[in-house]
């Protein structure tokens, strides 16, 4: 059984480092340009990959059939897909076995920069820390919205968080997911990573891991294993970002669109699980936000990856740079796993929705800090939205 290794990187003030990173998705240009090709969903769900990124694939020596049968294994610099035109993330059944999607393990912890914080931007003191608690069970009946993100990278598999997000373009019928630029793509230092699915409500009867080795997949994942057929992140995050450090954490954000593992049933997932949040890319500034709940999945010690927590607090402010945007910062023990999941927070109408994702935190996972959502993320969403309209 290959261990599933979270992603999440965790930091002090003194020592920040950016949840791990991965990506599956193309992006856009700065003109707003779409690729020219990408990977397409059929009418049963199964995702096909259109001629001439097959064409352009090959010139880089990869044969799809292979990829399908373990080339997808080969990381490679030349075959480590960085270029949103080469996205390709084909569905492999059974790739996400019951074994594969519970056996976490936290890999060893990496030095870190001890320099990040910067002097000019705006921080507040460091919040208490805020003890997670566990969700209730079943998952569903609590948050529905919330799932966890599988995929692979050179070091192994990994996990995220992630929150179903209502889709603009498809009212009622999303098939859209919130998490982590770093949960799709390995920031400046790699490329696109691979496999990536969402399994949503996983483990929902909140089992014990020894319960869980003998729990059917359909336990493990009551709602099915939803594949990515599409996912983006922000620019910033893709130039930027890198495993240790803080850096691209700023704009450590992206949009999954995602089908079904075993072909449409002609539901969406959000009919599926029966919720999607709003996003709020005009959240209230700091000073006016009395509470913000973080959900994920956390993985590093204490946690074992396979209950869900949430933390609730008053935010305060983190600035990493003062040329960025200042983060989002409240107190929080959940640890690697839980980056991606969502952050909610009362919008503009007064109704629940989501303001930002787990990104980084502290060695000591006494806080999480998550990016503020402006137009960059908001640019992600609607070019996700828009690729899928009427689909």
């Amino acid at each position: 059984m290959r261990p599933i290794r979270p992603t999440l990187a965790v930091a002090s003030m003194a020592a920040v480092l950016a949840l791990a990173a991965t990506a599956c998705g193309p992006t856009e240009d700065n003109a707003g340009n779409k690729p020219s090709a990408s990977a397409e969903p059929t009418a049963d769900g199964k995702i096909t990959i259109p001629d001439d990124l097959k064409d352009r694939l090959k010139e880089r020596g990869i044969d799809l059939d292979k990829w399908k049968n373990g080339e997808w294994k080969n990381w490679d610099k030349d075959k480590w897909l960085r270029e949103a035109q080469d996205f390709v993330n084909p569905i492999i059944e059974d790739l996400w076995d019951p074994d594969r999607m519970r056996d976490a393990e936290q890999p060893p912890e990496k030095p870190v920069d001890n320099d990040i914080s910067g002097d000019e931007g705006v921080t507040d003191p460091t919040p208490a820390p805020v003890d997670a608690q566990a969700v209730k069970a079943p998952y569903h009946a609590s948050a529905a919205e919330a799932g966890k993100v599988f995929f692979d990278g050179p070091q192994g598999s990994m996990v995220c968080s992630a929150t179903v997000v209502k889709d603009p373009a498809n009212p009622g019928k999303s098939n859209m997911v919130w998490t982590a630029g770093h949960c799709v793509h390995a920031g400046k230092s790699g490329g696109w990573y691979r496999n990536i699915a969402f399994v949503p409500s996983y483990n929902d009867g909140a089992k014990e891991t020894a319960e869980l080795e003998k729990a059917p997949k359909e336990e493990i994942a009551p709602y099915g294993v939803w594949w990515g057929d599409w996912a983006q992140t922000s620019d910033q995050w893709i130039s930027q970002g890198a495993a240790t450090g803080g850096q691209g954490a700023a704009y450590d954000f992206a949009v999954i669109h995602v089908t079904p593992e075993k072909g449409s049933t002609g539901k969406s997932l959000e009919e599926t699980v029966g919720a999607a949040l709003p996003v709020d890319f005009d959240a209230p500034a700091v000073p006016k936000i009395d509470n913000m709940t973080a959900t994920g999945y956390p993985a590093a010690p204490p946690y074992d990856g396979q209950k869900l927590f949430q933390c609730a607090d008053k935010p305060g402010r983190l600035s990493l740079k003062a040329e960025e945007p200042t983060m989002y910062r409240i107190g929080c023990t959940m640890t690697g796993g839980s980056s991606g999941g969502g952050w909610v927070a009362e919008g503009q109408d007064g109704k629940p929705a989501l303001v930002s994702n787990t990104s980084i935190g502290p060695v000591t996972a006494g806080w999480l800090a998550g990016p503020r959502l402006g137009k960059e993320a908001e640019g992600v969403y609607q070019a996700v939205s828009k690729k899928f309209a009427g689909q």
